[in-house]
């Protein structure tokens, strides 16, 4: 192994080999050039409709233009002999109803659950020849309160309640997700039998206020205001609020100071894996193998799933209705309606003829704010990162910190803001925040013996660097080794252990994904672009100008991260659409 290492560390730091695991789960046929429904992108929603669809009676299509399905939760060989989930590395948000309704353990879903899952460690001093702090959090309340209490005995005291308090919100909101927005237009326009058929549509938000209750303004104050505010109320410690305010900026190009940081906060409370609240695991193989579960159960009940096959072109009728897709060969594919798994940019601005739709409608499309602070670096090491607040065993087995979501750069919640400002000047942060996970430490069949793929998920990086300069690969290095210098100074030798890397700075995730400016979800999370108004308010029902023309990805309601539910709603409304013509 240590041969294999050296090999491959005298190589260039690029990406040198791209297989994608389970990249043979398409069609290597074309596609037949007449289907019922055809999908955009196959990302997990757009497989997650083709299933809906197919269990709906609709034969379906899915058109992938990569090599490999599931969109941004993909499995990818990088570096010989390390499997990387390239892009999206962690799951927790996939509804429970489409995992049993899709029979995805049957199809080969698989996930370790961590626990703990949260460690940060401290760049101190230790005192007495003893390590430097850290703090490790779990699901043993009674475990985080000894951990929490080596900064603030106050703070361990009352985390309890501060759980609970957080989970009663989050718990509250699981009927919007499950659900499309209220329909505005059918409760307030057209026949009073339909304007009543449409007031089910209020009844998720109901339940919603109802289990809310008296919490309705605590819910209020927590999505509107910066979650500092939140947090100060509520701790002392400085490591701590910096490691839970790190839950309310990850993928979003805020501060915990900026209104409205408190959702996404929420939005990572509200997870659930496995009937266990709040879990996070990973995937045994990779992210891409939650796609391939979902690819292999659409294709079991019938969809024709296709990679290697990029859209060009939706087909706009005489009648200004879809009537299909044009491949970028010229191959016309029709249909009666079509889904775009894309984001709402490359749907409505790229792909959809601009004379089809309505100029202000054009216009709104362009205000949709994409911002990405993030860069994520996949890299391959040949030994187990050596933390100095946790140090490894003379065996070398992981030990349960190596499992978690590891916070660096996370002492104060001063550094993250510092972060923040510099990503807003146009320069990568000097010292980021950084998100790594280990997942080969429970997941032995991605990387060969003794070695680990690390997964790098860091903020703050523009697009645009300052004066509008695009990124070089000098500036990726130099980004790169910014990361690696701050690593090596919690668990020194780390930078000595890279066998390679890959390195995706938003124009990179924009490219290599179709991910809109490189935004993860789609679209930003910020509540000018959530629920009745994501992506737009005209189109919070998956519907678009163009009728036959659906949205299926995170670029719609609930938006990104949670996985499959706009998949699922998309497909019920293309269902109840060709139900009443």
């Amino acid at each position: 192994m240590a041969a294999l290492a050296r090999s491959a560390r005298s190589r260039s730091g690029k990406a040198l080999v791209r297989v994608a695991t389970g990249s043979r789960a398409g069609h290597s046929s074309a596609p037949k050039t007449q289907y019922d429904a055809v999908i955009i992108g196959g990302g997990h929603n757009g497989l997650v409709a083709s299933a809906y669809l197919q269990k709906g009676g609709l034969k379906t299509a899915v058109l992938e233009r990569r090599h490999v399905l599931g969109g941004a939760a993909v499995s990818e060989e990088i570096i010989p002999g390390f499997h990387f989930s390239r892009a999206s590395y962690l799951l927790s948000l996939l509804r429970p109803h489409i995992y049993q309704d899709l029979e995805l353990k049957k199809h080969g879903l698989k996930v370790y659950l961590r626990d703990p899952h949260a460690f940060t460690p401290l760049l101190e001093e230790g005192v007495k020849g003893q390590p430097p702090r850290s703090l490790l959090l779990g699901n043993d309340l009674k475990k985080n309160q000894q951990e929490i209490g080596k900064f603030s005995e106050k703070d361990a005291k009352i985390f309890p309640e501060y759980v609970a308090h957080l989970e009663k919100l989050a718990c509250a909101i699981h009927p919007l997700l499950d659900a499309p927005p209220v329909d505005i237009p059918g409760v307030t326009q057209g026949s009073l039998r339909n304007r009543i058929a449409a007031l089910k549509s209020l009844k998720p938000l109901v339940q919603s206020g109802l289990k809310l209750g008296k919490n309705i303004p605590e819910f209020y104050e927590l999505i509107t205001a910066p979650i500092m505010k939140v947090l100060n109320r509520w701790f002392e410690s400085e490591p701590l609020k910096a490691t839970l305010a790190t839950d309310s900026v990850i993928g979003a190009n805020t501060s915990p100071s900026n209104p409205g940081s408190g959702y996404v906060l929420l939005h990572h409370v509200m997870g659930e894996l496995e009937k266990e609240k709040g879990a996070w695991g990973y995937v045994e193989g990779g992210m891409g193998g939650v796609s391939k579960s979902i690819a292999s159960s659409a294709r079991a009940l019938g969809a024709d799933i296709f990679t290697e096959q990029e859209v060009g072109q939706v087909l706009i009728g005489a009648d200004g209705t879809a009537k299909g897709v044009v491949l970028k060969d010229g191959t016309e594919v029709r249909s009666k309606v079509v889904l775009s798994n894309a984001t709402p940019h490359v749907t409505f601005r790229k792909l959809t003829p601009q004379d089809a739709l309505p100029q202000e409608f054009i216009t709104a499309v362009n205000q949709i704010d994409y911002t990405s602070p993030v860069t994520k670096i996949n890299v391959a090491v040949d030994r187990l990162p050596n933390f100095l607040a946790a140090p490894n065993t003379a065996d070398g087995k992981p030990g349960p910190h190596h499992q978690c979501s590891i916070h660096l750069n996370c002492e104060s919640v001063e550094v993250l803001e510092k972060a923040y400002k510099e990503g807003q000047q146009g320069h990568p942060s000097s010292r980021p925040m950084l998100e790594l996970t280990i997942p080969s430490v429970l997941d032995p069949t991605l990387a060969p013996p003794g070695c680990h793929v690390v997964s790098f998920f860091t903020q703050f990086t523009p697009y645009w660097l300052e004066g509008g300069r695009v990124w070089t690969d000098e500036d990726r290095e130099k980004f790169a080794n910014t990361v690696f210098d701050w690593v090596d100074c919690y668990a020194p030798g780390f930078k000595n252990s890279i066998v390679g890397k890959d390195i995706l700075t938003p124009p990179d995730l924009e490219r290599e994904f179709g991910l809109t400016g490189g935004n993860i979800f789609h679209g930003a999370m910020s509540l000018d672009q959530l629920y009745l108004a994501r992506p737009l308010p005209s189109i919070a029902n998956y519907r678009s100008p163009i009728k036959g023309l659906y949205m299926c990805g995170s670029g719609s309601h609930p938006g990104g991260g949670v996985m499959g539910s706009a998949g699922w709603n998309a497909a019920l409304a293309v269902l109840a659409d060709l139900k009443r013509r």
